[in-house]
């Protein structure tokens, strides 16, 4: 897997397809190997160049095993833009990913042309200050029955609908327990989600954006993402039915839709003004003087 090195920080990625750039940016714990079954295919059949970012605590990204900042994985994923010269570009974030997007629309807008933020929020409420704090205390090393472990993750994690599919539900559970996560390596990404309310600072984001909710997501309800949505100038919203958090691998039909649709109008909206301005160009070099 290539890496790039920019200020003392190596950052782990890898890229698919070609065409204009989308960066793909994971939550907790994640990899960004978890977009190439569903989303990676899709938007590269759409005519993108799709870039995955392993943050900071995920091999081979620098492990940072006692810690780093919010501020530091915006910081990343601009490293990552500018290394491979391709800003502006379309983002897209989930979970904690979409919060470290939502810092980089304030802080770097001229890197992003469009924002994709899914299962987002504006501010930490007390059930993710309750789970947070479990996790926390679960990061110290502490190791869970792979079999108990991948129950609670499916019930955290996936809607009603694929709970009470049995079949599905069996495949998922098997998912789960042989692919149980390093809790150790995203150790230092514990913790970041407990922001304070940014909603007042969102209102200053002058980029597209589209937001995604997932309807049956207990890790950020969707109430929280509608928040992001309506913070943010311009927004649009859209509500996945019977997904939990992990929605995008749930229905990655109706997520990948909804992403390449936003992406597809955006192209429209530039091609729209280019012609406007092709056209007013002709009019004034050819109006008599």
């Amino acid at each position: 897997m290539p890496v790039v090195r920019a200020d003392g920080v190596t950052l782990g990625y890898a890229e698919y397809g070609a065409g204009e750039p989308v960066v793909m940016v994971t939550g907790t714990g994640a990899p960004g190997r978890m977009w190439r079954t569903h989303q990676v295919p899709a938007l590269t059949a759409a005519g993108h160049r799709v870039i995955t970012l392993d943050n900071r605590g995920i091999p081979p990204s620098d492990p940072c095993p006692d810690g780093f900042t919010l501020d530091a994985m915006a910081a990343d994923i601009a490293r990552l833009v500018e290394r491979l010269d391709v800003g502006p570009c379309r983002i897209v974030g989930y979970s904690l990913g979409a919060i470290a997007v939502q810092e980089l629309l304030l802080t770097r807008p001229e890197l992003v042309r469009q924002a994709v933020l899914m299962a987002t929020a504006a501010r930490a409420d007390a059930l993710t200050e309750a789970m947070t704090a479990a996790d926390v205390e679960l990061g110290d090393g502490t190791a869970l029955p792979p079999r108990f472990g991948a129950y609670v993750k499916a019930l955290q994690n996936l809607s009603p609908r694929t709970l009470n599919d049995e079949e599905r539900l069996r495949d998922w559970l098997a998912v789960f327990e042989v692919a149980a996560p390093d809790r150790s390596a995203a150790r230092g990404q514990l913790g970041l989600q407990l922001i304070p309310d940014r909603r007042p600072a969102y209102r200053h984001i002058g980029r597209p954006c589209l937001v995604i909710g997932f309807q049956d997501d207990l890790v950020v309800r969707p109430h929280l993402s509608r928040e992001v949505a309506a913070a943010i100038p311009g927004a649009r919203y859209t509500e996945i039915p019977g997904c939990g958090h992990y929605g995008y691998l749930e229905n990655p039909a109706a997520v990948n839709s909804a992403i390449i649709e936003f992406f597809n109008e955006g192209r429209q909206r530039v091609n729209s003004r280019k012609q406007m301005t092709g056209l007013d160009g002709l009019v004034r070099n050819t109006a008599p003087v």
